[in-house]
């Protein structure tokens, strides 16, 4: 069997080794297509391919026809919102991420943008600190718990919503549990969201939710851009002078957000969270682990479609 790993953004070369000696220690064969410029590529490496695994890569309904005898995508993260879901399901292939794998990661990017934040982006002027104020974490999966991990130690006091997340293993970590989204926004001067982009969520957090946070509110997303109502967020910057919006993920509209609130809203360049050594390795270790799993016991611990 043959497993294909489809990377237009390259894993790190310690990765692709570690990946390399988990699928041929397996008795499989390892395929690499790196930096590729052309759909056209990946739609004639994948022909031939039972296992794919991929970052960012997009993989819809056209790959997957191309794939006549794929089995497995497995994506090399938490979101999984590149690959089409349903047409996966149509074509009888199976669709892992790698849950945990960049938590840490995306966690620690968290606390670089709250504190660039509060040290007004570093423009020699008096900022604030993070200990002893409040820090809401909306959703709490991997990442969230690592963010809560992260605030303690900086003395903050942690709340978080999650309505699939029991209060218990809340409290055990310390937090507070919340049961509405809109208790989480006008309690907590920092809010961090860790919301997957679902037709219930994009375009979820808007003007009424942000311009509900207390003074000095700062809003950061690691998560998808498409859960905010941009709309809504400019409203709210506009209406409100001290807020400020934090992104791992850049806007439709952010030369007009840019333009209009300056310092108040950043953007970085490119998605960051996921973006160290570490996370790197991990992610596409554990996404040769479990597409050998899958090819070769049925194991699909990770799956996210039915």
């Amino acid at each position: 069997m043959k497993i294909l790993v489809a990377t237009e953004k390259p894993f790190a070369a310690v990765a692709v080794d570690g990946i390399r000696k988990v699928v041929e220690d397996a008795g499989f064969e390892l395929e690499l297509l790196e930096k590729y410029s052309a759909k056209q590529e990946l739609l004639d490496a994948v022909a031939t391919a039972d296992g794919l695994i991929i970052r960012s890569d997009i993989v819809d309904n056209e790959v997957l026809d191309a794939a006549k005898q794929l089995k497995i995508v497995v994506r090399a993260g938490a979101g999984y919102d590149n690959v089409d879901l349903a047409a996966a399901t149509a074509h009888n292939v199976v669709v892992e991420n790698t849950p945990g794998q960049n938590s840490n990661a995306v966690a620690e990017l968290v606390f670089g943008m709250a504190v660039m934040a509060v040290r007004n982006m570093y423009n020699g002027m008096s900022g604030t600190e993070l200990k002893d104020k409040t820090i809401g974490i909306h959703a709490f999966g991997q990442v969230g718990r690592n963010v809560a991990r992260i605030a303690k130690g900086f003395g903050m006091t942690v709340e978080a919503l999650d309505p699939y997340c029991p209060d218990e293993a809340m409290s055990e970590a310390g937090v507070k549990p919340v049961h509405s989204i809109d208790e989480l926004y006008a309690n907590n001067r920092f809010v961090s969201i860790h919301i997957p982009a679902t037709p219930e969520t994009k375009g979820s957090i808007g003007y009424d939710l942000i311009s509900s946070m207390p003074k000095g509110g700062v809003l950061i997303n690691t998560a998808r851009k498409e859960v905010i109502d941009e709309a809504g967020l400019a409203r709210a910057l506009d209406a409100r002078p001290d807020l400020k919006y934090i992104a791992d993920i850049r806007p439709d509209t952010a030369d007009a957000l840019k333009e209009a609130f300056g310092d108040r809203v950043f953007f970085t360049p490119k998605k960051m969270g996921a973006q160290t050594s570490e996370a790197n390795i991990n992610a596409g270790i554990a996404a040769a682990h479990q597409t050998v799993e899958f090819l070769r016991d049925g194991v699909a611990r990770f799956q996210v479609n039915k």
